[in-house]
């Protein structure tokens, strides 16, 4: 499997704070079945982090990896937090892509009101990046009002939920939303969105496969990302009927409940 989104590098943001801790994140991917890893570090107001900083840092947990044997490798990207992305530079962004590549990954605000992000993601598609939306499941404004989420799906932004929403990590709210949207045909990746080995571990296919949508692992975890990462187009969505898949998940968290 393929991850595009999760906090592995040492003392950047809120993920590890040291490389010790990245390794034990790491470990833990490679035992969950990921053979590759994005790093994402916020870049934020907050976590003001640049391309050289990510570079160095992915270079250095690498190479600890090559050291223990760890077969996992390890790309450069970032999750750009959508209210701080007007201050960064055009030069920067081409850099921060997942992967070295076209597509951003953009973090939406939590707040119960969102205004410009449609603006926003139509300047960074006029400059030439695609789009993968980070947890929109998350995300409150979306909740008040999801034809804000699936304007911005039909004008080409792609979206990406963390697994753990789907079994309840961020509430019942963001588990519903989330499978209404994999029902409804709006997500085109899942990832971890690991922070640390425990309290936030990595894991997607198990999170799919406990909520009912274990049909859609291969599209959502390998299929998708891959062509993300080749900026290639995406491939099609399995046909699964999901009113049936929605329904298993349904049904699944009421006798685990």
């Amino acid at each position: 499997m393929i991850d595009l989104h999760c906090h592995v590098l040492p003392g950047i943001d809120d993920g590890p704070d040291a490389i010790d801790g990245s390794i034990a994140l790491a470990r833990a991917a490679r035992a969950a079945g990921i053979e590759t890893l994005v790093a994402t570090p916020h870049v934020s107001s907050r976590y003001r982090n640049d391309a050289a900083a990510i570079a160095r840092l992915v270079e250095q947990v690498n190479t600890r990896l090559r050291a223990e044997s760890i077969d996992l490798d390890v790309r450069a990207g970032a999750e750009l937090a959508a209210t701080h992305v007007s201050e960064l530079a055009p030069e920067q962004l081409d850099r921060l892509g997942l992967g070295g590549g076209s597509w951003l990954l953009l973090e939406p605000p939590f707040a119960s009101v969102v205004t410009g992000l449609d603006a926003i993601a139509a300047a960074l598609q006029e400059r030439g990046h695609r789009l993968l939306l980070a947890h929109p499941e998350r995300c409150e404004a979306f909740h008040r009002d999801p034809r804000t989420l699936h304007a911005l799906i039909r004008e080409g932004v792609c979206t990406s939920i963390t697994a753990s929403s789907l079994v309840g990590r961020f509430g019942t709210k963001p588990r519903r939303f989330a499978l209404e949207m994999l029902k409804d045909g709006l997500v085109h990746n899942v990832t971890s969105d690991a922070h640390d080995d425990l309290r936030r571990p990595p894991g997607m296919a198990a999170e799919l496969e406990q909520t009912g949508f274990g049909a859609l692992s291969e599209w959502l975890t390998e299929e998708v990302p891959a062509a993300i990462l080749d900026d290639r187009e995406l491939p099609p969505r399995p046909a699964q009927g999901g009113a049936q898949l929605v329904a298993r998940a349904r049904s699944l968290w009421r006798r685990r409940a």
